[in-house]
């Protein structure tokens, strides 16, 4: 069964290597479960929701590829900038925050470098009903 996903959140991204931490701001209609803020799938700003991974492996991310290329072909990880292309889907169909859906610990997140940034532990409550 889905859990909300809170503030503090541990993610992960399929081209970062080490987890990130999500970060919920109170805005809007702000709901808590365990003393934390439950995330919203709107909650995917770059760096203000969305810490970074460490280093980034995405061979599509500008970056990798111009310090390949300064490396004479030689593969080149760099620093981890998020990148999110759209909210976080699916959402929950069952937990709304004034009319936008929580985020589960089944939702994913696109980066547009390529990668899939999923729910590594929610820290929090599981959806019933």
């Amino acid at each position: 069964m889905p859990e909300l996903v809170v503030n503090g959140a541990q993610l992960l991204c399929t081209f970062g290597v080490a987890p990130s931490t999500l970060t919920v701001l109170p805005s809007g209609l702000p709901m808590q479960a365990g003393g934390q803020l439950i995330a919203k799938i709107t909650d995917f700003a770059p760096m203000a929701n969305v810490a970074p991974f460490g280093m980034c492996s995405a061979p599509s991310n500008p970056q990798v590829i111009a310090a390949t290329s300064a490396a004479s072909g030689v593969f080149t990880p760099q620093p981890c900038i998020p990148a999110p292309a759209a909210p976080w889907a699916p959402g929950s169909p069952k937990v709304l925050m004034g009319g936008v859906p929580a985020v589960t610990s089944t939702c994913r997140l696109m980066c547009m470098w390529g990668g899939q940034i999923s729910v590594a532990s929610a820290g929090q409550v599981k959806v019933t009903g």
